[in-house]
C-alpha cells in the first residue's frame, strides 16, 4: 500500500540523513518533496497542511538545526510526526464489558465487511475467546451463506438468519442466543450501500440502539483514499465509532486513507486487511507503519509473523537433521516455502525489511511469489523417492514432472540447480560453518550479500 509513498518520503529523508549541516532551504526544500509525496498518496489536504506545519515547526527550531546530527535528526521529527497523524500505538478492542460483549461492523457495499468479521473472529479465537457471528445484511443475495461458510472455516459460531426478517430483530435474537450459550464476544455484521445515505444510517443506528454495541468499528475500503476519511466522518456524525478497519490494503492504494482517517475523524485505526484468506488481519502498529513509510522496515512486525506462522516442531526437526548433517530433501525445501507463503510470500517479507526500498528497482522485481507457487507445483508433480534423492531425476522423469506441473523441463532444471544450491548451504550450516558464510557475505559489494532474489528465477 505504501511503495510509492516509501519511494518519495525516503528518497528526500535519504538525501538529508547524512548532512552535517542543514539550512533552513535545504528543510523547506526537503519539507516541498514530503508535501507532493503525500498530495500523491492522496492524503486529505487538511491534514498534509497540519502534518506539512508541524515538521517545519520543529525542523526550524533548536531540536534539528542545532543538532550534532541534523539529518538524523529530521528523519525522526517525520517518523514522530507520522506516528502523531496515524495515532499514538495500538489501540486493541476494548473487551471489559460483560459478556457477551458485541461488535459491531458498518461501512459501504464492498468494503469487506463480510470477511473483515470472519477474521476478527480468528483473531479472538486465537485468543481463547468463544465468539458468535451473525449477519443482518438482508438485502445482498448470499451475504447470509457468505458468513456461515467463513464462521466454518475459523471455528466460530454462526447464528443463523433469513432474508425475511428485520436486521434489528436478528441483532437481538443473535444477543439473547450468545448470552444463552455464553458466549465471550457477538460479531453483527451489518448491511451496507453504494453510497452513504439515510436508510443505511437509519437502520445502523436501530441496531446500535438494540445491542449496545460496546465496540462500533467502521469498515473501509483503503483504495478509496481520502474518500475513505470522508466517509468515515460521515459515520463517525451518525453511529459514534470507537475504531476504524483498514481493508484491501494489499492493492494498489496510495495510502492516504491510512494518514488521512484519524486525524479526520479523531477515531483510532485498530486492524489492517491485507488479502481475502481468513488469516490476513492485523492490528494497526502507527509506530511500525511509520517505519516502514521511511523505508526502515518493521522487524518486530516480521518476528511476530514467524512466531505465528511458523511450524515450531517442524523448525526442530529441521534443525536437528542440519546439525546431524542428514539430508535436506525436496520435502524439506517445500515445507520452508510453504511456512513463507503463509507469512505473505517474498514480497510480504521484503516489505518489513530495513533497507528493502533503496536495493534498484530491478533488484526489487524479481521478487515474485509466483516462483514460489511454481516451484511447490513441480515438488508436488515428484515421487516420495525423487523427492528424497532428486540425484534420479533425468530426462525422461523431468519431462513427466514438467507436465505434471504444467512447466516447462527448463523450470524443472532451475528447481534442482536452485536446491542443489541450498542443499550445499545447509551442509555448510551442519558443519558449524555459518561465521564463516557471514565473513563471506560481509566482503560482498553493500554486505547485502547477493540479496538480488532467487538464483535462477523463473521466468514471468
Amino acid at each position: 500500500m505504501f511503495e510509492n509513498l516509501t519511494d518519495r518520503l525516503s528518497g528526500a529523508m535519504q538525501r538529508i540523513r547524512g548532512k552535517g549541516r542543514l539550512t533552513e532551504d535545504s528543510i523547506r526544500e526537503a519539507l516541498r518533496e514530503v508535501r507532493v509525496a503525500l498530495l500523491e498518496a492522496d492524503v486529505a489536504l487538511p491534514v498534509v497542511k497540519d502534518f506539512i506545519a508541524q515538521v517545519r515547526e520543529r525542523a526550524l527550531g533548536q531540536e534539528v538545526l542545532k543538532s550534532l546530527t541534523p539529518g538524523q535528526a529530521l528523519v525522526k521529527v517525520v517518523n514522530d510526526e507520522l506516528i502523531r497523524v496515524m495515532g499514538e500505538e495500538n489501540q486493541s478492542l476494548n473487551l471489559n464489558a460483560a459478556p457477551p460483549v458485541v461488535v459491531m461492523l458498518a461501512g459501504l457495499q464492498g468494503s469487506g465487511k463480510t470477511t473483515t468479521t470472519a477474521k476478527l473472529a480468528r483473531l479472538l479465537k486465537e485468543q481463547g475467546k468463544k465468539v458468535m457471528v451473525v449477519s443482518c445484511d438482508v438485502y445482498r443475495p448470499a451475504a447470509i451463506k457468505q458468513l456461515e461458510t467463513l464462521a466454518a472455516q475459523v471455528d466460530a459460531v454462526f447464528q443463523p438468519s433469513a432474508a425475511d426478517q428485520k436486521p434489528v430483530a436478528i441483532a437481538q435474537t443473535a444477543v439473547d442466543e450468545a448470552r444463552r450459550q455464553f458466549m465471550d464476544v457477538l460479531l453483527v455484521d451489518t448491511a451496507g450501500r453504494l453510497a452513504v445515505d439515510e436508510a443505511m444510517m437509519a437502520e445502523a443506528r436501530d441496531i446500535a440502539a438494540a445491542v449496545k454495541p460496546t465496540e462500533l468499528l467502521f469498515v473501509v475500503d483503503s483504495m478509496t483514499g481520502q474518500d475513505a476519511a470522508n466517509t468515515a466522518q460521515a459515520f463517525n456524525a451518525a453511529l459514534e465509532l470507537t475504531g476504524v478497519v483498514l481493508t484491501k490494503t494489499d492493492g494498489d492504494a496510495r495510502g492516504g486513507a491510512a494518514l488521512s482517517v484519524r486525524q479526520v475523524t479523531g477515531k483510532p485505526i485498530k486492524f489492517i486487511g491485507a488479502g481475502e484468506k481468513v488469516d490476513a488481519l492485523q492490528p494497526f502498529h502507527p509506530d511500525r507503519v511509520a517505519s516502514r513509510i521511511l523505508g526502515m522496515g518493521d522487524v518486530l512486525s516480521l518476528v511476530e509473523e514467524v512466531q505465528r506462522n511458523v511450524d515450531q516442531e517442524k523448525a526442530a526437526k529441521l534443525a536437528k537433521k542440519i546439525q546431524r548433517g542428514s539430508g535436506f530433501t525436496l520435502e524439506d525445501f517445500k515445507s520452508q516455502m510453504q511456512q513463507m507463503d503463509q507469512m505473505g510470500g517474498l514480497s510480504g517479507l521484503a516489505d518489513k525489511l530495513p533497507g528493502m526500498n533503496q536495493l534498484p528497482e530491478h533488484v526489487r522485481n524479481k521478487v515474485d511469489d509466483r516462483q514460489t507457487v511454481r516451484m511447490v507445483a513441480i515438488i508436488n508433480s515428484m515421487t516420495p523417492k525423487e523427492r528424497q534423492f532428486p540425484d534420479v531425476i533425468r530426462g525422461s522423469r523431468k519431462r513427466r514432472i514438467a507436465q505434471g506441473s504444467g512447466t516447462t523441463i527448463q523450470d524443472v532444471n532451475r528447481l534442482l540447480k536452485q536446491f542443489g544450491q541450498m542443499q550445499k548451504m545447509m551442509k555448510k550450516f551442519g558443519k558449524g560453518g555459518m561465521a564463516k558464510m557471514m565473513k563471506q557475505l560481509g566482503r560482498l559489494p553493500g554486505g547485502m550479500g547477493g540479496m538480488g532474489g532467487p538464483p535462477g528465477g523463473f521466468r514471468r
